[in-house]
């Protein structure tokens, strides 16, 4: 190949090669165009997004305006509230510091006010503790000179009584009265008791048996019919309303010695023990006397089972009554002998000649132990509620146990004690030597106060159900019921007053230095006038 080809063909090689890099170039910027095109297209949508979010920017920028003036003026009106609570509160705290000062002040002044007050007090405690010490002083001195009067005038009483002088004595009992309750003195105190027992009249005596009466009971659920022994055999039914009594003879025989009654609470039977060793039975039927061999002497009888059986008692023997058939269930001889029976913790109790007492649980069951007393024991009674036990001896002496197991002697009494019964604190007793006495067991020194006193022996006693009056049987057959209630007593004196004391009366028997007093009714003053 000539030089003139080579050149030819590498003209031709560079046309070539220069048409090929032109038609590159032009499809290149063809697509470079395209792209531009599709960009700008892009851009004209970027563009109008722009403007969207720019005006929606813009509305943005002019709602925060908005938001932001209203923002000012709510923060300006904060700020104006703000001040005007902080321009409050300082009034407030000026206003509570004036509060707080004033209150201490109010305090300060309130305590020199109590401060006062307090020593006011104090002066005026000291003032009435010595007002009340001179008027203590005074009342202990016109209590125990009023005291002093009451017994006196009723120590009047009975000497004007025993003179004839009923009308100044009756009045001279009620001064006793009055002074001695006014000024918290015993009104049970002797003188002052017996004058207003006499001047009231209020002790009724009935003879109503051959011998002595040695036993008595009120028929059941019934207050007003009382039922009657006596060793010379006789039975009576009294019906007693107050002071007026009337009596029936329910049966007669001197050959019997009735000397304990029982009268049971279903059936009515009425049980009457006779030391001939007969027993008494009166059913609503009929009447008869059971003859109960070796049982002689037979002391007594009491309750077994409430309402089943009866204990008969002898000095060497008992046997148990069926009370449904009137038979004896049950019998037993006594390696001792019985000298009295009572009853404890409601069951039977028997004392013998050896010193001892045997609480009988069953026939066949005895609680044995040591009389904690000298002497022969004729009467006994016993409270389960206070645990106080009382010995009564033929002596008159009376031993009265507490629950402790302590032992008193009480003396009184100057014969044979015949009965006892105990009373929540109270004793009560009867005696040969014509007495009924009552103790106050929780005094110190317990000291007899005489309820009723006559010229026999008394032999029993009990309290009608309203416990205002005690019944006493003696040696003579009489039966008597004396008031044991001041307050009836009282009641009754008052009913007696005809008149009230002339002012020369008063002056001799009262003194002139205590006041005059009335003690009349208006309406029966007026009377009197």
């Amino acid at each position: 190949m000539n030089k003139k080809d080579l050149v030819i063909g590498a003209i031709g090689i560079l046309l070539l090669g220069t048409s090929i890099a032109g038609l590159t170039g032009w499809h290149s910027s063809k697509q470079r165009v395209s792209e531009l095109e599709a960009q700008l297209k892009v851009m004209e949508r970027q563009e109008k997004r722009t403007a969207v979010l720019r005006s929606v920017s813009q509305q943005m920028e002019e709602l925060a305006v908005q938001q932001k003036t209203i923002s000012d003026v709510q923060r300006e009106e904060a700020l104006q509230q703000t001040r005007v609570a902080n321009e409050m509160r300082q009034r407030s705290e000026i206003e509570q510091a004036n509060a707080i000062a004033a209150e201490r002040s109010a305090v300060a002044s309130e305590k020199k006010a109590l401060e006062a007050s307090a020593q006011a007090e104090y002066q005026r405690q000291i003032a009435e503790h010595q007002r009340i010490q001179a008027e203590m002083s005074k009342r202990v001195a016109d209590t125990l000179s009023y005291i002093t009067l009451g017994r006196s005038l009723g120590s009047l009483s009975a000497i004007q009584n025993q003179a004839g002088s009923t009308d100044i004595a009756t009045l001279l009992s009620y001064a006793a009265y009055v002074f001695t309750h006014r000024y918290g003195g015993d009104i049970y105190y002797p003188t002052i008791y017996k004058s207003l027992s006499t001047m009231s009249g209020s002790t009724k005596t009935l003879s109503i048996h051959q011998g002595a009466l040695t036993d008595m009971a009120y028929m059941p659920n019934n207050d007003k019919e009382l039922i009657t022994i006596s060793n010379y055999g006789g039975i009576v039914q009294t019906h007693i309303n107050g002071q007026k009594m009337t009596h029936t003879v329910l049966f007669q025989n001197s050959k019997y010695d009735f000397r304990a009654l029982h009268i049971d609470k279903n059936s009515n039977n009425i049980y009457a023990a006779s030391r001939t060793g007969h027993l008494f039975v009166k059913t609503p039927q009929q009447q008869t006397i059971i003859d109960l061999v070796g049982m002689t002497p037979l002391l007594g009888l009491t309750e077994m089972e409430p309402g089943k059986t009866v204990l008969l008692i002898g000095s060497s023997k008992i046997a148990l009554l069926d009370i449904a058939t009137n038979t004896i269930k049950q019998s037993k001889s006594l390696p001792f002998k019985v000298t009295y029976y009572s009853r404890y913790d409601y069951l039977p109790i028997l004392f013998d000649d050896k010193g001892k007492m045997h609480v009988v649980k069953d026939m066949d069951g005895f609680k044995t132990s040591s009389i904690p007393t000298p002497g022969t024991v004729t009467a006994f009674a016993s409270s389960k509620n206070t645990g106080l036990s009382a010995f009564g001896m033929s002596d008159g002496t009376i031993y009265l146990k507490d629950k402790q197991g302590n032992i008193r002697k009480l003396v009184g009494h100057r014969s044979r004690i015949s009965k006892m019964k105990i009373n929540g604190n109270r004793l009560y007793s009867s005696s040969y030597d014509g007495q009924v006495n009552l103790w106050i067991t929780n005094s110190e020194k317990a000291e007899p106060m005489n309820l009723f006193t006559t010229n026999s022996w008394i032999m029993n006693f009990i309290f009608t159900p309203a416990k205002d009056r005690i019944v006493t049987g003696d040696m003579n057959g009489n039966l008597s019921t004396p008031l044991i209630s001041v307050p009836k007593m009282v009641d009754l004196v008052k009913l007696k007053l005809k008149r009230d004391m002339t002012p020369e009366e008063w002056n001799y028997f009262v003194g002139g230095k205590v006041p005059y007093e009335s003690f009349l009714h208006p309406q029966r003053k007026e009377d009197s006038q």
